[in-house]
């Protein structure tokens, strides 16, 4: 079973997954996508539904769910921007880069997000109007 809406699990202490988040929000005019940190139990539910038997084996900085299955690294932040629609679709084309050459370079940048973005001490809690597109808005912190 693979999610009915597009869900973003992003790593809910880390600076710059939560600045990406809020930069899909924005693009997302139709609120599509939906969000969970995956530190939070909603995300371990949606992993099992889709049929990650051990999702603490999957990479901990974005893994996005949709009816296609389970992506990660390249791959899923590729096919969230194709989710915005044009001129975001236009960033499919990173497909046809070969994936260990793009998972190299996402790989870079998410060992040293922490480094160079920081991290928070708690996940990032959604605001009221938004918390109906978060997965994971009433578990507690």
């Amino acid at each position: 079973m693979v999610s009915e809406a597009p869900v973003v699990l992003f790593d809910g202490v880390c600076n710059l997954c939560n600045a990406a988040v809020q930069w899909l929000i924005e693009r997302d005019e139709p609120g599509r996508l939906r969000f969970a940190s995956l530190q939070s139990q909603a995300a371990g539910r949606v992993l099992r539904g889709a049929g990650v038997d051990d999702p603490s084996s999957l990479p901990d900085s974005i893994v996005f769910v949709d009816e296609r299955g389970v992506h990660v690294q390249s791959t899923a932040a590729l096919r969230i921007g194709a989710r915005l629609g044009f001129p975001y679709t236009l960033g499919r084309v990173g497909l046809l880069v070969p994936r260990p050459l793009r998972d190299a370079v996402y790989a870079f940048i998410a060992r040293r997000r922490y480094r160079w973005f920081g991290q928070r001490d708690t996940c990032m809690r959604p605001t009221p109007e938004l918390a109906a597109r978060f997965l994971d808005a009433d578990e507690p912190l």
